[in-house]
C-alpha cells in the first residue's frame, strides 16, 4: 500500500506534462513548416512554376506561325499554345522587333529652349509620366541619329504637359504649337517631303490634343502618340499610336502568377494560413485584413483573390455614373462611388487590386485610364468598359487573351458576365496577364520589350512612307 502511494503521481501533474508535450510538438512543427514555407517562396522549384516569357529561345514557330501554334523543337506542340498566346502573330512580332533594334533611326529636332517646354518633359511621376519616360528613354537610346538623312522618322519634341504645368492657357498652347511646327517647316526640308507623314509627337495629357488643333496638317498627317486614343478627337488607328497611361512609380510590387502559386496552399503553405486564421478572430478582423495589417502582402498576393470585381473613382463620365448607380450597393461587386480616402489606411486602394479577380476600367473625362495599367501591374484582370477605345499595342497584343473587353451597354449585365467566366477561363486570362506585364512598365534606362520599346515598335510599323 505504501509502495503504491510512493509511486502514485498527482493527476494535475500528469495533465500538465501531457499538455506541455503536445504544445511543444505543435510549436516545433509549426515553426518548421513556417520556415520551409517561407524558404520555398524563393526556391528554384517555386520559380519554375511561374509562366515563362513569351517567345522563348527553345521554341521554333516555323511554318506553324500561320496558324498561331508554337511548336517545340522536336515537333511537339505546346499545350494550349494557340489559345494562350498573347500575340496576334508571335513570329512576325519577333522578327520585326529584331529588325527594329538593328535599323530604326529617329531624328530629334534640336530647336527650342529646354528650360521652357521643348526637349524635356515636365516630370517622370504621376499619371502623365508616360510622356516624360518616352522623352528620356528616346534621348538615351541608340535609336537617335544626328544625321537626318539616315532617319526613318522625325520627332517633334514639344511637351504640352509642361505647358500646362507653367499655367499656359489652351489658346496660347495652340499658338505656341503652331508657331513651333511652322518654324520647323520653313527651316528644314524634311516636313515638306512627306507633308509631315514621317513626323511624330508624344503627349499623354489630354491638353495635347487640344493644343494641336491650330495646325490641321499636324493632326491629319503626322503620327500622334497619345494617351487619349478616342475616335471623337480624330484618332486614326492605322496612323496614330495609343500611348499607355501608366501611373508610376507603382506603390506596391507587381502581382505575380498567384493563380498557379495558389496550389501551394494545399501543401507546405497551409500552416501559415492556418496560423493567420487562428489569430484573426483575436484581433476581430477578417483573415485578409489581418494579413494586410500585419504585413502579409505577399501571402495575400498568393492566396486571396476573393473579390469578384472592384472599382473606385470619380463619377466624371456617363458610364461611371451608371456603373456606380447600378452596382454600388451590390454585395459581390466592390464598387465605390468615389475615390478611396487615404485616411482609411495606407495604400488601401492599391491593396484592393491584390484581392480582386476583375478590375473595372471605365473611361473618365477621356476614354483612357491609368487604372488599366494598374490592373495589369497588380495582376487583376482589366475589364474594359468603353465603346471607342483603341487599346495600347492592340495590333500586337490580343487583348481578349488577358482582359475582358465590353461595350458600355454591358454595364447592366456586368456581374452576370463576370460570373459566367469559368475558373479555367479566369486562370488562362490571369496567366496571360502575367506575360504582358513587362509591356506596360516604364524603366530608366529602358529594357527590352518594356513600354518604351513597344511604342518604338509601333512607330517602326508606321515608318514606311512615300518621300517626294
Amino acid at each position: 500500500m505504501s509502495a503504491a502511494k510512493l509511486h502514485h503521481q498527482p493527476p494535475f501533474a500528469a495533465v500538465f506534462t501531457l499538455r506541455f508535450s503536445v504544445l511543444t510538438v505543435a510549436i516545433v512543427t509549426l515553426v518548421s513548416f513556417t520556415y520551409l514555407s517561407l524558404k520555398s517562396l524563393h526556391s528554384p522549384s517555386l520559380l519554375s512554376t511561374t509562366v515563362q516569357p513569351s517567345l522563348p529561345e527553345d521554341v521554333d514557330y516555323g511554318g506553324n506561325a500561320e496558324r498561331g501554334v508554337a511548336v517545340e523543337r522536336g515537333g511537339k506542340e505546346s499545350d494550349d499554345a494557340e489559345e494562350d498566346d498573347v500575340y496576334h502573330l508571335p513570329e512576325v512580332f519577333r522578327l520585326n522587333y529584331e529588325m527594329m533594334l538593328k535599323r530604326f533611326k529617329v531624328y530629334v529636332y534640336s530647336d527650342g529652349d529646354p528650360k521652357t517646354y521643348y526637349q524635356t518633359p515636365r516630370k517622370l511621376t504621376g499619371k502623365y509620366a508616360s510622356e516624360g519616360y518616352f522623352f528620356q528613354n528616346l534621348r538615351d537610346s541608340r535609336f537617335v541619329t544626328d544625321d537626318p538623312d539616315q532617319a526613318d522618322l522625325f520627332f517633334i519634341p514639344i511637351s504640352c504637359h509642361k505647358m500646362r504645368g507653367k499655367g499656359i492657357s489652351y489658346e496660347n498652347m495652340t499658338v505656341i504649337v503652331r508657331d513651333y511646327v511652322e518654324g520647323l517647316m520653313s527651316k528644314y526640308p524634311y516636313w515638306n517631303r512627306t507633308l509631315g507623314a514621317d513626323h511624330f509627337f508624344v503627349t499623354c495629357h489630354d491638353v495635347g490634343v487640344r493644343a494641336t488643333e491650330g495646325l490641321p496638317n499636324l493632326i491629319k498627317n503626322s503620327i500622334r502618340v497619345v494617351c487619349s486614343p478616342s475616335y471623337d478627337v480624330g484618332f486614326i488607328p492605322h496612323k496614330d499610336v495609343a500611348l499607355p497611361q501608366v501611373l508610376q512609380p507603382f506603390a506596391l510590387p507587381a502581382g505575380g502568377n498567384d493563380i498557379e502559386n495558389r496550389k501551394l496552399w494545399s501543401g507546405q503553405h497551409k500552416p501559415i494560413l492556418l496560423l493567420a486564421a487562428v489569430l484573426s478572430p483575436k484581433v476581430n478582423a477578417p483573415l485578409g485584413q489581418y494579413m494586410l495589417r500585419t504585413g502579409f502582402e505577399e501571402l495575400i498576393n498568393i492566396c486571396c483573390r476573393t473579390t469578384l470585381a472592384f472599382w473606385a473613382g470619380h463619377r466624371n463620365s456617363k458610364i461611371r455614373v451608371i456603373l456606380a448607380r447600378v452596382w454600388e450597393n451590390d454585395t459581390e461587386l466592390d464598387i465605390s462611388n468615389n475615390r478611396i480616402n487615404r485616411a482609411t489606411g495606407h495604400l488601401v486602394y492599391q491593396k484592393r487590386f491584390y484581392r480582386t479577380k476583375f478590375c473595372i476600367c471605365p473611361g473618365g473625362s477621356q476614354v483612357n485610364s491609368a487604372r488599366i495599367a494598374d490592373s495589369i501591374h497588380y495582376g487583376c484582370i482589366p475589364v474594359i468598359l468603353s465603346n471607342y477605345y483603341d487599346l495600347p499595342f492592340n495590333d500586337i497584343l490580343n487583348w481578349h487573351k488577358f482582359s475582358v473587353v465590353l461595350k458600355e451597354k454591358d454595364v447592366y449585365q456586368l456581374k452576370q458576365i463576370l460570373k459566367n467566366i469559368t475558373q479555367e477561363e479566369f486562370v488562362r486570362l490571369h496567366n496571360n496577364l502575367h506575360k504582358v506585364q513587362k509591356h506596360f512598365h516604364w524603366n530608366s534606362p529602358a529594357v527590352s520589350h518594356d513600354a518604351f520599346h513597344m511604342i518604338m515598335y509601333e512607330l517602326w510599323l508606321r515608318h514606311h512612307v512615300i518621300k517626294y
